[in-house]
């Protein structure tokens, strides 16, 4: 006899638990995305464009990592995931931190902040894919859904948590201050999550219920969704890479402030419109997220105050929010449950690698265009993801088996 499926405030209380990894794993982000860039580019005296690759050279890890961690999520279980993760970033806070004593020489002090976010890459792959794994499993199959919107939720909540905090840091002088302070709480962070993990119940592998396909059968099967995902991603990218620095080159305060908008408005659109991708679908629900997503990158780019810029970034926020979990859960049905952790870390592969490409490739426009060209790209990007998505239906045939 089967259960009736949980009701939404069922699966919240089921999935809190781990989701709290999310939580410190974001939070982390946006402590070091607020300041990463400064560091790198003000007190390095660094070009901004190396300043937009330190912070992507976390995404291009993470990029490197995902497809490990699917399969490792679909042969082991979720919990040693999630754990190593965690373990990960712990060591990556303590790099960022050791790079501050070395600023006498630059290129170790940016060696070593290197190296420490791209261990912070592996972390969030491990952490990201692990929780929504384990968390489909402690829900059900039937609210994925809910599961990776709630997992956004803690994601850009975390990086509107940290960015103000680390400014606050940042600009303290106090013994643990500057980006010392910023590297410690990164890992203080980390840490605190262990005893909770080591806790809870790790998942079992889906029993495999007929031929496994093969990695290029996958990777055909959500290509489609993970280009629409990579398009709409690239204002994401403009957003964590160059946002800081857009806000230092017009002399304007409040960087930190614009992030936590973006991030605010994020969560409180995974709040009351999640919903929407099972009432509507999610094809229709990612090309409305597109097309507001593209509207508030063109506002930054317009914008001639840091007012219109905090609105622009609002906007982003609203249209960036439901894209991933619209795309994800069309792509990862396609593929069943035994192969949902390979699924998934492919179908991530594409965001970070349209974030991970966004910080240098962007970033290389500012020196030739500035900024509102920038944005005005990052947009470009987005309304392609609009038109890619268009194209779905077409591409609906059955997974073959390796």
């Amino acid at each position: 006899m089967t259960s009736s499926p949980p009701h939404t405030s069922s699966v919240i209380v089921r999935i809190y638990p781990v989701l709290l990894f999310t939580l410190a794993c974001y939070t982390v982000i946006g402590l070091q995305m607020a300041v990463v860039p400064l560091f790198v580019h003000l007190t390095l005296g660094y070009s901004a464009a190396l300043a937009g690759f330190a912070v992507s050279a976390q995404y291009l890890a993470t990029l490197a990592t995902r497809t490990c961690a699917g399969k490792r999520l679909d042969t082991s279980g979720a919990r040693p995931v999630v754990l190593t993760g965690l373990i990960v970033g712990a060591l990556s806070g303590l790099l960022l931190a050791a790079a501050t004593f070395c600023t006498a020489i630059p290129s170790l002090s940016l060696g070593l902040l290197l190296i420490g976010r791209a261990l912070l890459g592996f972390s969030e792959s491990w952490v990201a894919v692990g929780v929504i794994i384990w968390n489909m499993h402690r829900a059900g199959a039937a609210h994925s859904a809910t599961v990776i919107s709630w997992n956004g939720v803690c994601s850009y909540g975390g990086i509107a948590l940290g960015a103000p905090i680390a400014a606050m840091i940042f600009s303290s002088h106090a013994s643990f201050g500057g980006l010392v302070g910023v590297g410690l709480l990164s890992t203080l962070l980390f840490v605190a999550c262990i005893p909770n993990a080591l806790r809870q119940e790790t998942t079992r592998p889906a029993p495999q219920t007929g031929p496994k396909p093969g990695f290029t059968a996958i990777f055909r099967a959500i290509m489609p969704y993970g280009c629409a995902l990579g398009a709409g991603s690239v204002g994401f990218g403009a957003i964590v890479s160059c946002l800081t620095l857009y806000f230092n080159d017009r002399n304007w305060s409040g960087a930190a402030i614009a992030l936590a908008v973006f991030g605010g408005f994020f969560v409180l659109t995974r709040f009351i419109f999640s919903n929407m991708i099972r009432k509507i679908g999610g094809e229709r629900v990612t090309l409305i997220s597109m097309g507001v997503e593209t509207l508030g990158l063109l506002v930054i780019a317009g914008g001639s105050s840091p007012i219109l810029a905090n609105i622009g970034a609002a906007l982003t926020g609203v249209g960036f929010s439901l894209v991933f979990p619209a795309l994800g859960v069309m792509a990862i049905e396609r593929l069943g449950a035994e192969n949902r952790g390979v699924a998934l870390g492919g179908f991530s592969v594409f965001l970070d690698l349209a974030i991970g490409a966004s910080g240098p490739g962007l970033g290389m426009i500012i020196p030739v265009w500035g900024f509102p060209t920038l944005f005005v790209v990052a947009a470009a990007f987005c309304a392609l993801g609009f038109f890619l998505t268009l194209t779905l239906r077409k591409n609906t045939h059955a997974v073959p088996a390796s």
